[in-house]
C-alpha cells in the first residue's frame, strides 16, 4: 500500500502506543521509522518496527523512559537513555547539539543505555539538514565474528557520514562494518533465498551461503581483517567513550526482557570553520565523481511515496 507521510507516521505511532509505549516515545519512534522509509532504508523502517514493538511488550525497551541529558563539557553532551529508545534521547538533545556545534565549531554527543538505534543515517541526516557535517556510530548485541575468532565479539557497528550540500538533499552514507546487516540475512532466510559468500558463518563457525544457517550463526566483517579493525575502533568510540555495554556483554535485542544497553556516538561539525563555500564545493565534487562513473550513495533513490506491503500493515494494525 502507498502511504502519505502523516498516514505512515500515524500507523507507526498507533502500533507503538498499542504495544504500551508512551506518546512521547511513540512519536519519536514513528518519526524515525518514516524517515528510514523515505531514505530507502526499508530494512530498518516498518520492517524493523516489529523488533521495537516486541521489545515494548517483553520489557527490553522501557515504554515510558525519560532520557537524562547532561553537559560534561561545553562541547560535549551525554545522554542516558534509561533503557528506552535511542531516538528519543537524541530528540531531547538535538537542539543543544546543533547550537553548541555552531557555537564551538564541534560538539560530541555520547548516549548510553539504549535499545538499538534503528537507521543510523537518521541521526547524521538530521544534523546535515541543520547545516552540520556529522559522523555517527553505534554498537549492538554481538552478532559478528572474525574467521580467526569464530565467536560473537562485535555488533554490526555501522558508520554514518552526513553533510549539507548546495541545491540538493544532504549527502549521507550509512553502512555496517559487517558485510551486511543482520536484517538482510533474516529476510533472506524468511524468503528462502541464499546469501552471498563472505556474509556469514553458520553455528559451527563455517562460512555459509544458506541464510537459514546464517541466522543461527554470525555475520562477518566486510573486507576481512580490515573491516574487523574498523568495527573494533567504532566500538571503542561508542561503548568505550559513552559507557554503554560492550557488544559482547549486551543482552539480545530480539529475545529476553533485558535492554541491550548499547550506545550512540555522534560528532557534529560546523562545515565553514575554514572555508565558507563547503556546501557548494561538496556538490561540485560529487558531480565530478559521478561523471567519472563513481556510484554516489543515495543517488539511485527516487522515493516519492512510502510503499508498505499490505500484509505488514495488517499485522501492525491487527
Amino acid at each position: 500500500m502507498r502511504l502519505e507521510t502523516q498516514e505512515a507516521h500515524d500507523i507507526a505511532r498507533r502500533a507503538a502506543v498499542k504495544a504500551g509505549a508512551s506518546h512521547e516515545v511513540a512519536n519519536a519512534l514513528a518519526k524515525a521509522v518514516v524517515s528510514a522509509e523515505w531514505a530507502g532504508s526499508r530494512a530498518v523502517g516498518f520492517a524493523h518496527l516489529f523488533d521495537y514493538l516486541d521489545g515494548f511488550v517483553k520489557g527490553r525497551i522501557a515504554k515510558d523512559a525519560k532520557p537524562e541529558v547532561t553537559f560534561p563539557a561545553p562541547a560535549a553532551i551525554a545522554v542516558d537513555a534509561k533503557c528506552g529508545i535511542a531516538q528519543l534521547g537524541f530528540d531531547l538533545a538535538f537542539a543543544e547539539l546543533v547550537q553548541r556545534a555552531k557555537t564551538y565549531g564541534v560538539t560530541v554527543l555520547l548516549q548510553s543505555n539504549s535499545f538499538t538505534v534503528g537507521e543510523l543515517g537518521y541521526y547524521t541526516r538530521r544534523l546535515a539538514e541543520a547545516g552540520l557535517v556529522a559522523i555517527a556510530t553505534t554498537n549492538a548485541t554481538a552478532q559478528m565474528t572474525t574467521l580467526e575468532s569464530r565467536k560473537a565479539v562485535y555488533g554490526t557497528n555501522p558508520l554514518s557520514f552526513g553533510a549539507p550540500r548546495a541545491g540538493a538533499k544532504p549527502f549521507v552514507i550509512d553502512q555496517a562494518s559487517s558485510a551486511t546487516a543482520f536484517v538482510n540475512v533474516r529476510q533472506a532466510a524468511e524468503r528462502g533465498d541464499p546469501i552471498p559468500e563472505g556474509w556469514a558463518v553458520d553455528a559451527q563457525g563455517n562460512p555459509t551461503t544458506d541464510a537459514r544457517e546464517a541466522v543461527k550463526g554470525l555475520l562477518l566483517a566486510f573486507g576481512g581483517a580490515r573491516g574487523a579493525n574498523i568495527a573494533m575502533m567504532l566500538e571503542f568510540l561508542v561503548a568505550g567513550m559513552a559507557g554503554s555495554n560492550w557488544s559482547m556483554d549486551a543482552p539480545s535485542f530480539a529475545e529476553g526482557s533485558e535492554s541491550p544497553g548499547v550506545g550512540l556516538f555522534v560528532l557534529a561539525i560546523k562545515p565553514d570553520l575554514v572555508v565558507e563555500d563547503f556546501t557548494a564545493r561538496l556538490s561540485s565534487q560529487i558531480e565530478r565523481l559521478a561523471a567519472q562513473g563513481v556510484r554516489i550513495p543515495g543517488s539511485h533513490l527516487n522515493v516519492t511515496e512510502i510503499d508498505v506491503p499490505e500484509e505488514l500493515l495488517k499485522k501492525l494494525e491487527g
